[in-house]
C-alpha cells in the first residue's frame, strides 16, 4: 500500500507527498529574511517533513476487498443469529451479538466511501456521513462490548426484554453522538474525503481524537483493571473476559496514535526530528488499516462466542443428567 518510492525533489515538498512550492508556504517576512542567506543543504533541512502516505490510491484494494468480505460475514452471522430456529435457550445474550454484527455491517458499507481514489467526486455531505457511520459503528461496538463485560454474567440481558431495548437505544444513542465531532470537522478536499485542516474546526479535531483514545484506549485498559482489582481483593471475578475483547487490538493503536498526533499538531508536544514525524505519519496510516481490519474479524470473533457459549451450556446441562443418572444407578445396586 503507498507509493513511497519516488525521489524527494528540494523546494517540492508538500503535506502528504503533495507537491509544494515556497509560493505555498506560509512564512513570514523575518522567515524570508533569514533564508537567502541559507545555502541549498540548509533550505531543504528547513522545507516541510515530507512523509510517505501509506494508504493511497494504490490500496483501493485493500479497502474494498475488506468491505466486501466484512459485509458478507457479517450479514452471514447476522442471518444465523435472527433466523427462526436459532438455539436462544444456548446463548440468551444473542442481542449484544446481533447488534455486534449490524455495527460491523455498518462500518463495512461506510468503507468504500472513505475509500482513496474510488471516487474523484466526493461531496462533504457523503463524506461527513461515511464518516459518522464509520465511528458510530466503532463507538457503538465498543461500548456494547464493554457494558456486556461488566452485566454477565450477574444478568443476562437477553432474558430481560426492558433492559435490552434501553440498553440499545442509550447505547447507540451515545455512540451517535460521540461520532458527530468528526462529522463535524471532515469534508471533502481534493476529491479525498479527510478531516480539515482549518483552525476554526481544531476544537472538534481535538475533542474526536479525545473521544477515540477515551473510548478505544482507556475503556479496555480500565476493565483489565477492573478484572485485576477485584480478582486481588477477592470480591468476586469483576468484568468478564472472553473472546470479543480481541475486537479491542484493532483499535487500540488507532486511539492511541490518534491523540499523539493531536498533540504533536497543537505544539503541546514536540517532536525532535523529521525521522519522527514520519513515523508517526506512518504509524498513523498502520493504525487506520488495522481498525479498517475489524469488520473482517469481528464476525469470526461473534462465531467463537456462540460456539463457547453453546459448548458451556450443553456441559451444563449434561453434567445434571449424569448425576442423576449414576444416583438412579446407586440407588438399583442397593
Amino acid at each position: 500500500m503507498g507509493n513511497c518510492l519516488y525521489p524527494v525533489e528540494a523546494y517540492s515538498l508538500g503535506k502528504n507527498g503533495t507537491q509544494f512550492t515556497f509560493d505555498e508556504w506560509n512564512y513570514s517576512y523575518e522567515d524570508n529574511v533569514s533564508y537567502e542567506s541559507l545555502d541549498d543543504y540548509s533550505m531543504l533541512a528547513a522545507a516541510p517533513c515530507h512523509s510517505c502516505n501509506l494508504l493511497d490510491k494504490s490500496s483501493l484494494p485493500f479497502f474494498i476487498l475488506t468491505s466486501v468480505l466484512g459485509m458478507l460475514e457479517s450479514g452471514l452471522v447476522l442471518f444465523a443469529i435472527l433466523r427462526p430456529l436459532f438455539h436462544w435457550q444456548i446463548c440468551p445474550s444473542w442481542p449484544i451479538l446481533a447488534q455486534l454484527a449490524v455495527g460491523s455491517a455498518f462500518f463495512s458499507m461506510a468503507v468504500p466511501i472513505l475509500a482513496p481514489g474510488l471516487n474523484t467526486g466526493h461531496h462533504t455531505a457523503l463524506c461527513r456521513l461515511g464518516y459518522w457511520v464509520w465511528y458510530t459503528s466503532a463507538f457503538a461496538q465498543a461500548l456494547l462490548i464493554g457494558c456486556y463485560a461488566c452485566l454477565n454474567p450477574s444478568l443476562s440481558i437477553g432474558q430481560v426484554p426492558a433492559l435490552t431495548l434501553r440498553l440499545t437505544v442509550g447505547l447507540w444513542g451515545a455512540a451517535a453522538v460521540l461520532g458527530l465531532p468528526v462529522m463535524l470537522a471532515s469534508g471533502a478536499y481534493d476529491g479525498l474525503c479527510t478531516l480539515a485542516s482549518t483552525k476554526d474546526l481544531e476544537a472538534l479535531k481535538f475533542t474526536h481524537s479525545a473521544v477515540c483514545f477515551t473510548t478505544f484506549t482507556v475503556l479496555p485498559l480500565a476493565l483489565l483493571a477492573a478484572k485485576g482489582l477485584k480478582m486481588s481483593l477477592s470480591k468476586g471475578p469483576g468484568p468478564w473476559i472472553n473472546v470479543l475483547w480481541v475486537w479491542f487490538i484493532f483499535w487500540w493503536p488507532h486511539g492511541m496514535v490518534l491523540i499523539f498526533d493531536t498533540l504533536v499538531r497543537s505544539k503541546t508536544m514536540h517532536l525532535q526530528s523529521c525521522l519522527s514525524q514520519q513515523i508517526l505519519d506512518a504509524a498513523l496510516n498502520l493504525a487506520e488499516a488495522l481498525a479498517v481490519l475489524h469488520c473482517v474479524v469481528t464476525p469470526v470473533l461473534l462465531a467463537l462466542f456462540f460456539h463457547q457459549t453453546a459448548r458451556r451450556c450443553c456441559l451444563s446441562q449434561s453434567l445434571p443428567a449424569r448425576q442423576s443418572s449414576q444416583m438412579d444407578a446407586i440407588a438399583g445396586k442397593s
